[in-house]
């Protein structure tokens, strides 16, 4: 029966779960980072987390009592050293719990446990963030600086305009009406020119073709009557 199971006990006696999460504990502490399944990394950040808010007083009453829990010397040199140095200024959440997947085993849900300072990969992700903040409440707090930009914007947009209407102006439009009557005309003063020198041609030979056969009739009209 359940009753009166208020936290997992991993399927372990008292006396193991209890070795075991003192085991975690103490590798937790020394190497800043574990790999585990996400149960034992859930009652382990339970088991750390009140032993790194009691070191925050570095007394010898509290060395005794997480010496109780860890059972090892280098494990409480550093929770009073380097542990409590980055941790020590905040009011709580000092592990984060990353999921890494499944194991190929038994499919167990896998993740990794790590005490939040110690990773640089997410503080120096989290540095711009907090400088983001900052401006954004400077812009906001700041009414005065709204009007000074407000005229380089105004010279921007006056200057802006000035290399199009150049543009405009030097286009082409003129050249192109002027040659298109030139050629016209050029047509048209060549199409009379053709026809007279037509007329000129057909006229002049008959008129001499009428003047070459008259004298020809007459000179047989007179060798007629000699002959007579």
């Amino acid at each position: 029966m359940r009753h009166g199971k208020k936290f997992n006990h991993l399927g372990r006696t008292a006396s193991h779960r209890k070795a075991m999460l003192s085991n975690m504990g103490a590798s937790l502490l020394l190497h800043k980072r574990i790999s585990t399944t996400l149960a034992k990394a859930k009652e382990l950040k339970k088991f750390v987390e009140p032993l790194v808010t009691r070191a925050k007083e570095d007394s010898t009453h509290n060395r005794r009592i997480a010496f109780s829990y860890l059972k090892s010397k280098e494990a409480i040199k550093s929770l009073f050293g380097e542990v409590i140095e980055k941790v020590g200024t905040r009011p709580g959440g000092y592990t984060r719990i990353i999921k890494t997947g499944f194991r190929l085993g038994d499919n167990a849900e896998m993740c990794i446990i790590e005490l939040v300072d110690f990773n640089e990969l997410m503080l120096k992700d989290a540095a711009p963030a907090k400088k983001t903040t900052r401006r954004s409440r400077r812009s906001s707090g700041e009414a005065t600086s709204t009007p000074a930009p407000a005229a380089p914007k105004a010279a921007k947009a006056a200057a802006a305009p000035a290399p199009v209407v150049e543009e405009v102006e030097e286009a082409p439009v003129a050249e192109v009406v002027e040659e298109a009557p030139v050629a016209e005309v050029a047509v048209v003063e060549e199409a009379p020119v053709a026809e007279v020198e037509v007329v000129e041609e057909t006229t002049a030979p008959v008129a001499e073709a009428a003047s070459e056969e008259t004298p020809t009739a007459e000179a047989s009209e007179e060798g007629e009557t000699e002959e007579k």
